[in-house]
């Protein structure tokens, strides 16, 4: 059965890797971008392809962008909010604006897509919201941090997403990728620099030396479709052996250090009757 795939930040990086493997598959792709056109891909798809271009942080054009979707090809089947911006500096140095602008890609952007599929796919009785996290939302870590708080907002919203629509017969899942040689780096803003933070810098200068080996984002695309053709698709999907090995740790660590306190966290709770009122 041909399925057709709502997009965001469709035009280069994962997102087209995604766009290019649903479309090679046979399948209908609504190709979303703030810059993109038919002539951004090779082959010519003929009317499998709808490139819209689209400012996800606009709400009122998600739901008109995604009512044209709807209207063109009848009903979305898989939507992928891929859509996403980095921005590198520690918490100390972002400016209100910086800050505020890491969010409404990340996550207002996110939040407005899936808003906007919501009712159709609902009114389906079915749909697949995809949306793609980072490793960053495993953990903080220096100069990610609004990043990561951006990512960590987005699971949070989509883990109650997933109990909210389920009774409708829609699905959520959250991925979170690895490295991937896309522009995600190269495309990033930064912070002006704090002189306090120097040596940090310098540290993680030293760490990142030898540069990243990342893999081809083919790779994801095929772990993409085979999240959306299982009929139990997981909550959660990691991509890649370096983020798994990652969030196994983390999580480890986590819970020795929850078993460590396990006596603190027990006796902070002692179930009370109701205080009284004051007016009573």
């Amino acid at each position: 059965m041909t399925r057709t795939w709502f997009i965001t930040g469709a035009s280069r990086g994962l997102g087209r890797a995604f766009t290019l493997a649903a479309l090679e598959r046979g399948d209908q792709v609504v190709a979303v971008a703030r810059r993109i056109e038919r002539s951004d891909f090779e082959q010519d798809y003929g009317d499998r392809l709808l490139p819209l271009t689209l400012d996800v942080t606009d709400r009122t054009a998600v739901l008109a962008a995604v009512s044209a979707a709807v209207e063109h090809f009848g009903r979305l089947d898989i939507v992928v909010n891929n859509a996403g911006t980095m921005s590198a500096g520690m918490v100390e140095e972002f400016t209100e604006a910086e800050a505020r602008a890491q969010f409404e890609v990340n996550f207002f952007g996110a939040l407005w897509v899936s808003q906007a599929v919501l009712p159709h796919l609902r009114a389906q009785g079915a749909g697949h919201i995809v949306q793609i996290s980072s490793i960053a939302a495993l953990g903080g870590f220096p100069s990610t941090g609004l990043y990561s708080a951006s990512k960590f907002a987005l699971e949070g919203m989509s883990e109650a997403l997933a109990m909210e629509a389920a009774a409708f017969g829609v699905k959520v899942t959250i991925v979170q990728p690895g490295g991937y040689w896309t522009d995600l780096y190269t495309s990033m803003t930064s912070t002006t620099p704090a002189e306090p933070y120097g040596p940090l810098r310098d540290e993680l200068a030293k760490q990142w030396a030898e540069g990243s080996i990342d893999s081809d984002p083919r790779l994801a695309a095929e772990a993409m479709l085979k999240l959306v053709d299982s009929e139990n698709p997981p909550l959660r999907l990691l991509l890649g052996s370096m983020v798994y090995d990652l969030a196994i740790d983390i999580s480890r660590r986590r819970m020795e250090v929850w078993a460590e306190w396990e006596q603190v966290s027990r006796d902070a709770e002692k179930a009370i009757p109701a205080p009284a009122s004051e007016d009573a």
